[in-house]
């Protein structure tokens, strides 16, 4: 029986993981294929060759992510860490 060997609680976690990561492959896919002015799927695009439109991509690379964690710290849990960093908390 493949369903009770492959089908057990113990790699429901593993299918989570894969398809978290297909997922945001896809998305990221999507995404170039869809807003990259480097990618061009139509020939009338193809054909205009290199174009210099530098403020559409700086539209693309300033995301909405970027702009968010541009000013913050590059910390995962900052409040635990003041906690244990903190020389005034004694």
């Amino acid at each position: 029986m493949a369903s009770n060997r492959w089908l057990r609680p113990e790699v429901y976690p593993l299918f989570a993981a894969v398809g978290a990561a297909v997922g945001i492959c896809g998305f990221q896919l999507i995404r170039n294929i869809c807003i990259n002015p480097e990618v061009r799927v139509n020939k009338e695009n193809r054909a205009a060759g290199v174009l210099d439109n530098f403020a559409e991509g700086e539209k693309y690379s300033e995301h909405f992510v970027r702009k968010f964690a541009r000013n913050r710290e590059p910390e995962v849990m900052p409040s635990l860490n003041r906690f244990f960093t903190d020389p005034n908390r004694n």
